[in-house]
């Protein structure tokens, strides 16, 4: 997933300053405040901070979580609008197919991150490019044109193991 120059956006807010820090092999996202605030804690008592944008895996790729969407939609760079019959789908955690595509942002690129939208402009969750935006206007309609990597729908089949 890309926001490029719009990084600066996430941290130099006109509500303070905020920042990233790495715990635990998880990525979390917070106002120097609560970063301060966290200090009377040791390290190894404390469980989270702030809002999870991810994880490292054990073979060391990082995996953007579910949470994070609310913080990087606005800035993404690339966005994919799904048809209102496959949300429902995709909330599940299906792919999006060539037939439940309603549009694509102009020079995505195959294997790029993208943001999966509604047609109703309400961010579902984050996928991958399985095809570029001009092999998009070619496939067949029962090819896959985004792969699922997260939606707002684990909220409820996760919950107990998202932090």
């Amino acid at each position: 997933m890309s926001i490029g120059e719009n990084i600066k956006l996430l941290v130099d807010r006109p509500d303070g300053v905020y920042c990233f820090r790495l715990h635990h092999d998880r990525v979390y996202y917070m106002s120097e405040k609560i970063l301060k605030l966290a200090t009377n804690f040791s390290r190894d008592k404390l469980m989270s901070v702030g809002t999870c944008f991810g994880k490292f895996t054990k073979t060391k790729k990082f995996r953007l979580h579910i949470t994070a969407l609310d913080f990087l939609a606005p800035y993404a760079k690339f966005k994919v609008w799904v048809k209102p019959g496959t949300e429902q789908s995709f909330l599940y955690g299906n792919h999006v197919l060539k037939s439940g595509l309603g549009r694509i942002t102009e020079n995505t690129m195959q294997y790029q991150g993208v943001v999966v939208y509604s047609m109703a402009d309400v961010p579902l969750g984050f996928g991958v490019a399985a095809k570029s935006t001009q092999e998009c206007r070619r496939v067949d309609p029962m090819s896959i044109v985004v792969f699922h990597q997260a939606d707002v729908g684990e909220f409820i089949r996760n919950e107990e193991t998202l932090t």
